[in-house]
């Protein structure tokens, strides 16, 4: 392993990339150590009622689980806002972190259900600020794109996954086996190990990068920059309004855990759709710009569908894990939180592999569009829940299934999200008008959020009572992912013709 260093210092180069990438590789690891270790205990943590957990229903712990990992997500949009006009990159990292070490800590208290939920509450506002603001500034170190920038996202995806696998282990093992505040514990220890990281490596080769709030261009005026504030206030009042009408009349009720979780779609949905048309109408866009915008607001679409089925992880094939699978190996019983490992592990394995093949293909001149890649990654996600419909057809005879059911559906739709997560990142990066580049990467994450709701409403249907709908359930995943996926590939070339030569 060879280190390079040039001065200035963000010029150090290790592999070839610069060392910013690898400060915030360490960065972000730690953050997910933290954020995918909590969500692998949270929902047995809410539906234990043997071992100090919450005592909840099912159907209750997968609505505040989805409640939680939605707003984790949904919380990036004003994140990037505040990035892109107030603090830049760099502090809202660095405050971002700070929160959500706080929220862990308050979470490793053994307090009522008031203090866990505003421990919950803390983390979400923390995760908010700091997730889009992180992956933007990979995007700006390299302002040239390309392949080399995709195999960069790659790496930095690794970061993301060797988090996950380290939090998953150790949280899990704490959380299940010693204690379920010992892993929260453990949670804001790994945060507190990010900020560390971010705040040494970040000031030695980050430099430049994220400091400052991107200013309007020369060709915004005042008056346009008037108009744009103006209109950005008339979207959040008509946000709310509409969300108020719809209380109202009952079409919503946001007083109960499910009920709100059922809200938060359409919160989500409705706050996606009303920003791309503000952006559209009052971002003061170029023609070419528009059609790019568009193109994301696609991404976006996919990028929901795909996570709806990959967080199934974290809530129902967690369950299935936990109560329908053989957890014995070689005569000691694995805590089933452990099954979420294996997507780092896999990712771990799969992405140098696909980052070289993507250079090798760029290389070659031969064409693997994005949007080519997010139909793939829609076809095997499919593919993956085929899987579990004959996993959970064993399953209602009342036998525990091998381990190998998880094990391939976890493969096949971690090769699923090798096609879409990396892959969107970059492209967000690419894309986005440079003074909405925060917030965009916010709408990117926003398609999580809205995956990972509908995660959790699905894993309320697997309650005990409920054993025997399990296959049409994961059915239905398969059936609607598999025809996202083709529906995916008619728009392909329309597709890259509006990205306007950027790939």
């Amino acid at each position: 392993m060879e280190v390079t260093i040039d001065k200035p210092a963000n010029k150090a180069t290790l592999f070839g990339h610069p060392m910013g990438l690898f400060a915030l590789f360490l960065t972000e690891m730690w953050e997910r150590f933290s954020y995918y270790g909590m969500r692998a205990i949270l929902l047995l943590f809410l539906i234990d009622n043997v071992r100090g957990g919450m005592g909840l229903s099912e159907a209750e712990g997968a609505a505040i689980y989805g409640i939680y990992t939605a707003s984790v997500y949904l919380l990036s949009l004003p994140g990037g806002w505040i990035a892109d006009n107030i603090l830049g990159q760099r502090k809202s990292i660095f405050y971002g972190g700070i929160i959500i070490m706080i929220g862990h800590i308050i979470l490793a208290f053994q307090a009522g259900p008031g203090v866990f939920y505003a421990g919950l509450c803390v983390v979400v506002l923390g995760t908010g600020l700091l997730k889009p603001n992180i992956s933007t500034i990979v995007g700006e170190l390299y302002p040239e794109g390309g392949a080399r920038r995709d195999s960069a996202f790659s790496i930095f995806y690794m970061g993301i996954n060797l988090g996950s696998f380290l939090g998953i282990t150790i949280v899990g093992y704490l959380g299940q086996k010693v204690g379920w505040h010992y892993g929260f514990g453990a949670a804001a220890v790994g945060m507190a190990l990010g900020i560390i990281t971010f705040r040494l490596m970040g000031q030695k080769y980050l430099t430049q990068y994220g400091n400052q709030p991107v200013k309007a261009t020369v060709a915004q005026t005042t008056e346009g920059q008037s108009t744009g504030n103006k209109s950005m206030i008339g979207f959040l009042v008509g946000i709310g309004a509409i969300l108020l009408g719809l209380q109202l009349t009952g079409i919503l009720d946001m007083t109960t855990a499910i009920g709100l979780a059922k809200a938060m779609g359409t919160i989500i949905s409705l706050v996606a759709i009303c920003y791309f048309i503000y952006i559209l109408l009052a971002g003061g866009l170029t023609l070419v710009e528009k059609k790019r915008v568009a193109v994301l607001f696609i991404f976006f679409m996919a990028a929901a569908v795909y996570w709806a089925g990959n967080e199934q992880q974290g809530s129902s094939l967690q369950i299935f894990a936990d109560r329908h699978t053989d957890l014995t190996f070689f005569g000691w019983e694995i805590p089933s939180s452990w099954f979420q490992n294996l997507n780092p592990a896999f990712i771990l394995l799969f992405s140098p592999v696909l980052a070289s093949l993507w250079i090798f293909l760029a290389n070659r001149k031969i064409t693997y569009s994005v949007p080519a890649k997010l139909a793939t990654s829609l076809l095997l996600l499919g593919l993956a829940y085929v899987v579990m419909v004959f996993a959970s057809k064993l399953a209602v005879t009342g036998v525990r299934t091998s381990s190998l059911y998880l094990t391939v559906t976890y493969l096949i739709f971690t090769l699923a999200e090798l096609f879409l997560s990396p892959v969107g990142l970059s492209s967000f990066t690419k894309l986005a008008p440079k003074r909405f580049a925060s917030q965009l990467m916010g709408i990117w994450f926003l398609g999580s959020s809205l995956g990972n709701l509908i995660a959790g409403l699905f894993a309320g249907g697997f309650d005990e009572s409920n054993v025997a709908q399990m296959p049409s359930l994961f059915q239905s995943v398969a059936i609607f992912s598999l025809g996202a996926g083709l529906f995916m590939l008619l728009f392909v070339k329309p597709l890259r013709k509006w990205m306007g030569g950027i790939e």
